[in-house]
């Protein structure tokens, strides 16, 4: 997704699979036929048993509906918050709920999934989760990165990545995400950071970042100087009118030219 002024933002889903399969969010309302036909050749809908939803913005959300209907064994695992917003626009049917709270644990045949609250989130109804067979660590927007390019957005590693320019880029979405840090208690935020199941995660997976192999460390001293950082401060109308009036205008044609390039 192109953010004019911040950069190309990943945004990811992921497909767990466990014996019960999961699938870790549903993608952008407006890339819902792409991201049905991908899904598709990852697994038999059919076999699909969870679906994840971190949080219930819309660049989370956009097949949602869908897949609950063409998925008919799926339930979906959300907060009673996020069950909540969710229903301002959808109906879901209670029995394919199923609602999990940071601290409870999900069993999906062959593992554990932990949900906990990550240190920055920009929905109250905000969940990752760890894998406890494998370690890894499913943060939603938690680390995310504009990228410079929608090549950079689309890398398989972090590591792809230039470091500085990656760090740069989770400060500045860290800013532009989560503008509640900078009023916390630092002592306070600083704890939830070192209590990340993050920490010594072998792989890190989140919505807006490429995934990221033994970079838990690094990850976590970056958003723990989150506060210290200068607010992240908008364009105005003033900017806007500015980049508007570079925009010159088309020549208008008298009526009967127009009239005549019509026909």
């Amino acid at each position: 997704m192109e953010i004019p002024g911040i950069g190309h933002l990943p945004v990811n889903a992921f497909v767990l699979r466990a014996e019960q399969p999961v699938l870790v969010d549903t993608g952008m309302p407006g890339s819902r036929d792409e991201f049905g036909a991908l899904l598709a050749e990852a697994l038999d809908l059919d076999d699909l048993r969870w679906i994840y939803l971190t949080h219930p913005d819309r660049d989370h959300t956009g097949s949602l509906m869908r897949l609950l209907d063409a998925a008919p064994q799926a339930r979906l695992v959300t907060t009673f918050l996020g069950l909540g917003i969710l229903s301002i626009e959808h109906q879901i049917p209670p029995d394919r709920v199923h609602l999990l709270n940071p601290g409870q644990s999900l069993d999906l045949g062959d593992r554990t999934i932990t949900a906990f609250r990550p240190p920055l989130f920009d929905s109250p109804a905000t969940t990752g989760f760890v894998d406890d067979r494998t370690g890894t660590c499913f943060t939603s927007d938690c680390f995310g990165a504009p990228m410079a390019s929608a090549e950079l957005a689309t890398a398989d590693d972090a590591a792809d990545v230039p470091a500085d320019d990656l760090a740069a880029a989770q400060q500045l979405w860290a800013t532009v995400d989560s503008p509640w840090v900078h009023g916390v208690d630092r002592a306070a935020y600083a704890r939830t950071v070192r209590e990340c199941p993050a920490l010594d995660a072998p792989l890190i997976l989140g919505t807006h970042v490429p995934p990221a192999r033994d970079r838990s460390a690094p990850f976590l001293d970056l958003i723990a100087s989150v506060p210290s950082l200068p607010p992240f401060v908008g364009p105005d109308q003033a900017a806007l009118e500015a980049l508007l009036s570079g925009f010159a205008p088309e020549p208008r044609l008298p009526q009967d030219d127009r009239e005549h390039a019509h026909s």
